[in-house]
């Protein structure tokens, strides 16, 4: 049977409390413990001296048959001066997922693109600007749009058909 140091949850919903248990590792998280060790109250301040209260002899002797604490338990193991625990140390912990490097690569590229295209047409205005001169007569003389009535035959609006009769 391998022995484990851990947390059982309790307390109401949005308010935790922790016993700090010896238990079965195959036991559920808040199911039978073979002893309760100390207790965690997360909503104590940290300096506080009641957040963490531990038996100190009773999880030595746990700790000496064999029992393995968890981490968080380890973290306050170690803190108490009980049990040695070694720093971790994850070098990739603040490096953002492979998408979000994807989104910002994609962002530089679209800035890239935006600000070439910017300095192309601070480049280029004295040159469209002559063209576009020479369009604008031509857009008024073909004011009718498709949708007016400019190009209807008298006979259309007199609401007479043009079409042939249908036989049959």
């Amino acid at each position: 049977m391998s022995v484990s140091l851990r947390l059982s949850r309790g307390g109401s919903k949005k308010r935790p409390y922790y016993k700090i248990v010896v238990a079965n590792s195959r036991a559920p998280r808040d199911g039978k413990y073979l002893e309760q060790v100390g207790t965690y109250n997360p909503l104590l301040a940290k300096d506080d001296a009641n957040r963490v209260r531990i038996v100190e002899d009773r999880v030595r002797y746990w700790l000496g048959v064999g029992a393995q604490p968890t981490d968080r338990v380890a973290r306050m193991l170690d803190k108490a001066g009980i049990k040695e625990r070694a720093a971790t140390n994850n070098p990739q912990k603040a490096e953002p997922g492979q998408k979000a490097k994807d989104r910002a690569e994609e962002k530089a590229e679209k800035q890239r693109e935006a600000e070439e295209a910017a300095a192309a047409a601070a480049a280029a205005p004295a040159v469209e600007e002559a063209p576009a001169a020479e369009e604008a007569p031509a857009a008024e003389v073909n004011e009718a749009t498709p949708d007016s009535d400019a190009g209807d035959t008298p006979a259309e609006t007199a609401g007479e058909s043009t079409q042939e009769p249908a036989e049959g």
